[in-house]
């Protein structure tokens, strides 16, 4: 099953359980628009290498198509597209105006100067035209993809653009660096937002937060905040695992002391103050909490029948399939679906937007503030929706999506 058929099959289940309009799920079955750009690249070295692009446009009823961008080696139109529809539901969920849409760039960014880099990129913006811009097709950082990526395609863009309208445009682009439109408080926004549904749902289920104990698959941005805020709340990390190695500790790992260290030496392998283990020894750590947040290591259902845990909480998109959710369910591991807790970085792109679009800047107070807010309404809309259709959550928020889509569509009607 490819990852474009695993995300339909979630939305066929999920329409089937609501009982979706059948016109809105034929519209939703299928992209509205894909695009490959084939285009040249001039190399360091002088070589002309031709580099593939795609962009998948799922859906954009609810507001302009958005989604990110990723630099990923072989990356191809269905993992794009699977990737669009999933934004579509992300963002219909969380209540936010846009659509779905990803790109990809078939590159591996490690093995490119940041010369090739900028190149490839501000090519593939031009190769992009029309099917981009603040109104329309919005980007954002993905896999693969920063800031400085954003800023490259922003200086393309605003260059193709008359001069009086080039101030206009910087939210053709998010996640772009502060001194060119980004929001305040987006470094941290995808870890946070995992912690505001770890305290939620820790609320309701009696538990004291503070004397939790938690382990975390990926130390990256996401991982790392959300284990210094968890650790802030006084819980525990007791095992960590990123590309390089996996580590672990039964009294406990400073978050804040690895990330230092992470970030110096690349990696969390050799770190001095916990011992390292094998993955079958990290996923077997006994703990409240585990939280996947490696898009690039799925969550298998071998990997499932070793946990420990009592919920499993989503740092990173579709890591799941239908046996693995089985499994984790079966053996009363709950899980916080990436729709709910991989949002973070979603509903601040879009605070980004939204001051680029007013020509305002907020401080990080209020962007998390606004943030809480709104992850908690949907939490809660969800938790209401699983308990009317006896459901589990992950089903129960994409339903929450999809009745929103299926609203738009029934008030615009069908043109012509």
């Amino acid at each position: 099953m490819t990852s474009c058929d695993e995300a339909l099959r979630q939305f066929n289940q999920a329409a089937e359980r609501m009982g979706l309009d059948p016109d809105v799920r034929k519209i939703l079955s299928q992209t509205a628009c894909e695009i490959t750009v084939n285009f040249p690249v001039k190399m360091d070295d002088g070589e002309l290498r031709m580099f593939t692009g795609h962009l998948a446009q799922h859906n954009n009823v609810l507001g302009p198509f958005a989604g990110g961008l990723r630099y990923q080696e072989a990356v191809d139109r269905d993992d794009v597209r699977a990737l669009a529809i999933r934004m579509t539901w992300k963002h219909a969920v969380l209540g936010l105006p846009f659509g779905g849409a990803v790109g990809g760039v078939d590159v591996d960014p490690s093995r490119c100067s940041p010369g090739e880099l900028e190149r490839a990129t501000r090519r593939f913006t031009f190769g992009l035209g029309g099917n981009i811009g603040p109104e329309y097709g919005v980007i954002c950082p993905e896999l693969g993809t920063d800031e400085q990526i954003m800023a490259w395609i922003l200086d393309t863009y605003a260059s193709t653009m008359p001069p009086h309208e080039r101030n206009l445009c910087r939210h053709v682009v998010m996640g772009k660096p502060a001194t060119l439109g980004g929001s305040a408080g987006r470094e941290q926004a995808a870890g946070h937002a995992i912690v505001i549904m770890l305290d939620e749902w820790a609320r309701h289920e009696q538990l004291d937060l503070g004397q939790a104990t938690f382990f975390i698959q990926g130390f990256g941005a996401t991982g790392s905040w959300a284990a210094r805020l968890l650790a802030e709340r006084g819980a525990r990390l007791l095992a960590v695992e990123d590309d390089s190695g996996a580590i672990a500790h039964p009294d406990g790992i400073d978050p804040g002391d690895l990330d230092s260290y992470a970030r110096l030496r690349g990696g969390i392998d050799g770190y001095p103050k916990a011992s390292p283990t094998d993955r079958a020894g990290f996923l077997s750590t006994r703990a409240d909490i585990f939280i996947p947040a490696s898009p690039q290591k799925p969550l298998t259902r071998d990997c499932a029948s070793m946990l420990k845990v009592r919920v499993v909480a989503e740092g990173a998109d579709a890591l799941t399939d239908r046996e693995t959710d089985g499994l984790l369910r079966e053996r009363g591991v709950q899980i916080l679906p990436d729709l709910l807790c991989h949002s973070g970085d979603t509903i601040v792109h879009y605070y980004e937007w939204l001051q680029n679009r007013r020509s305002e800047r907020w401080e990080a107070e209020e962007v998390s503030s606004k943030m809480r807010r709104r992850l908690l309404s949907v939490y809660e809309e969800a938790r209401g929706i699983a308990a009317e259709l006896s459901t589990d959550l992950r089903l129960a928020a994409l339903i929450a999506g999809l009745r929103r889509i299926e609203t738009a569509y029934l008030k615009r009607g069908i043109f012509p």
